[in-house]
């Protein structure tokens, strides 16, 4: 009997010692390398991959302690991959609780409307949260990794601002702004005026990258389309600045020469008739609705008036006289 009571107390005292050692092993703050400590979860990772991914980051849990942890209250199967950061004081408790809400944090790249897809490059080599898999690459080959049918990146990747993992590859968001241009495009080639002066959508394309450029006030946007529209439908030159400066490429200083007009190339539209042979920069929205539906209008000019709105008009005289009132003045 004495002996039977001598058991029964042991095992009282181990489980109580069990229950304690749980307890502190549940509430006792973390020690870790650094402070925050980040750390990233795969996408498709089990809880003993990201228990070890943990405990590789410096954070001084042992991975088997916090699989054990997890699977004791079922929360195995319910972890969130992504980027995380974490503070001293953390608890396990409290990394499991983060890891099974998905508390994560993320980078940020803002695609501007106007930018060059070179400009592009640069911000995402610059970012410090992406991994840049494509620093190395020429414009082409990313376009073939992309899957891309287009020969040139110019005005293919959608301006906005995209949030992501930190520690996501560039091709991630080339990926996305890739896929966003397509459907933007594809939805306004769909509802667009039928009778406009363009074959493809990537004509539109083009089209919308030279309004982009070329407006300097919103509400201006669909009078510099059907500016452009009604010089394509009279086989006039459209004699846009922007496109000879893209043509320029590095060696534009910031000054547009009477001699860079009269110099040929690809989208120089003064020497050239209809639509350059590629997008000039990423446009938004508007300018691809714009594009796609210009109002009907008879103007064929405009002239910047200085305060970052157009003066449009129907004729040489009544652009000239404008040229004269705003630009030579």
């Amino acid at each position: 009997m004495r002996t039977f009571k001598l058991i029964l107390l042991a095992l009282i005292l181990a489980f109580l010692a069990t229950i304690a050692g749980v307890s502190w092993f549940t509430v006792r703050h973390l020690p870790m390398r650094s402070d925050p400590t980040a750390f990233s979860v795969p996408a498709g990772a089990s809880l003993r991959t990201a228990a070890k991914v943990i405990e590789a980051a410096g954070i001084d849990l042992p991975a088997w302690q916090l699989e054990w942890l997890g699977r004791a209250l079922g929360r195995s199967s319910k972890i969130k991959a992504g980027s995380y950061e974490v503070e001293e004081g953390l608890t396990a408790l409290a990394l499991l609780d983060t890891l099974t809400r998905g508390d994560v944090t993320q980078g940020e790249l803002v695609l501007v409307e106007g930018k060059t897809f070179r400009q592009f490059r640069v911000a995402m080599n610059e970012h410090p949260d992406l991994a840049h898999d494509s620093l190395k690459l020429s414009d082409t080959q990313i376009l073939t990794h992309l899957g891309a049918r287009e020969s040139h990146p110019e005005g293919l990747f959608f301006p906005d601002t995209y949030l992501f993992n930190k520690g996501s590859s560039d091709f991630d968001v080339m990926r996305r702004a890739y896929k966003a241009m397509q459907q933007r495009l594809a939805a306004v080639w769909e509802n667009r005026e039928t009778t406009l002066p363009v074959r493809t959508p990537y004509e539109l394309l083009i089209m919308a990258s030279i309004v982009e450029k070329e407006t300097g006030t919103p509400a201006d946007r669909p009078q510099v389309a059907a500016v452009f529209v009604n010089r394509l439908r009279r086989g006039m030159p459209l004699q846009t600045d922007p496109t000879v400066i893209y043509g320029l490429g590095e060696r534009f200083d910031g000054n547009l020469r009477k001699i860079d007009l009269q110099t040929d190339t690809p989208w120089n539209t003064y020497t050239r008739l209809g639509l350059p042979p590629t997008p000039i920069a990423m446009p938004g929205l508007a300018s691809l609705q714009a594009a796609a539906q210009p109002p009907p209008s008879d103007m064929l000019y405009f002239v910047a008036r200085g305060d970052g709105s157009s003066e449009f008009s129907a004729s040489l005289d009544e652009h000239n006289t404008a040229v004269a009132k705003y630009q030579k003045r």
